[in-house]
């Protein structure tokens, strides 16, 4: 079975990674690209590794790291954006990917909280 936010999350990194590339190769731009590439690639990686959590608790750690991780990356854009680094066709498009991705661990967040507070 196919795991939508798992798929949703590698996309998004590779598409930080492009941006990551574009940035150092475009405009010669080292510290906020980095930024970007830790929060931007770090998505992914908390999701992933809340798949095979060693709890519930772990799973729902992960899984908010991932949420915050994905704000910080919202941050990040609009700084490359408003500093003219990027394209409005770059910002839309990767903004909408990090709305949907911040809606769905939202949903996945919220419900693991919730069934966490339904067995205490």
């Amino acid at each position: 079975m196919e795991n939508i936010i798992e798929i949703k999350g590698l996309d998004f990194a590779i598409r930080i990674v492009n941006l990551y590339k574009y940035l150092q190769n475009t405009h010669k731009e080292y510290v906020l690209s980095k930024q970007i590439l830790r929060s931007g690639t770090s998505i992914g990686a908390n999701i992933s590794e809340a798949q095979y959590g060693q709890s519930k608790a772990d799973f729902s750690s992960k899984m908010n790291m991932a949420l915050k991780e994905t704000n910080e990356t919202k941050y990040w854009l609009t700084l490359l954006y408003k500093t003219e680094y990027i394209s409005d066709e770059q910002y839309n498009s990767l903004m909408n990917d990090t709305h949907e991705i911040i809606s769905i661990l939202m949903s996945i967040c919220k419900t693991s909280n919730s069934n966490k507070e339904n067995r205490q």
